[in-house]
């Protein structure tokens, strides 16, 4: 029986990803102040606004009593492990499974670590379109974003995956 490389390098982009979510969100807390001021990088379309999240994605459960802090961390140790086990499982020549999962484990563990660190998530990225404002996000959030939809796409449209799960 032979045993074939399985995807966890792709693990290294996902540390990737969470240290560019954490140098950019030092970055904003450093820079942005005070929260909630916006700072125009696109006029028309783009500012950098700082802001803190408690809650999930569109400030899921953000008025929660702080129960759901502890709801977020165990749903991310618990989403990224399902998906590091899937990664391990996976042929490494796979990217089309790795690249996604990767993205998304960066994702969920740079937010993870704001909210183990100060309970809240930071985000500084203002999309919009006169008064429309999609939420406030970040890189990690990015991460999980395009790893989701890269997941998706792939299993929908992208054919037979070449490698596949071993």
């Amino acid at each position: 029986m032979t045993i074939k490389p399985n995807a966890l390098p792709w693990l290294l982009l996902s540390a990737a990803v969470i240290v560019l979510d954490q140098l950019s969100k030092w970055w904003a807390v450093a820079a942005l102040q005070p929260a909630g001021m916006p700072h125009p990088v696109v006029p028309g379309l783009l500012n950098w606004t700082l802001a803190y999240n408690p809650g999930a994605a569109f400030s899921l459960l953000a008025r929660g009593d702080g129960w759901q802090r502890w709801f977020f961390v165990a749903l991310a140790l618990l989403i990224s492990a399902v998906l590091v086990v899937w990664l391990a499982r996976t042929a490494r020549r796979d990217w089309r499974t790795a690249l996604p999962l990767a993205l998304v484990v960066g994702g969920a563990v740079g937010n993870l670590i704001d909210r183990l660190h100060a309970a809240q998530v930071t985000d500084f990225i203002d999309v919009y379109y006169r008064d429309w404002h999609y939420p406030v996000f970040n890189v990690a959030d990015c991460g999980i974003t395009v790893g989701a939809v890269l997941l998706v796409a792939f299993g929908l449209f992208g054919g037979k995956a070449h490698g596949g799960v071993r």
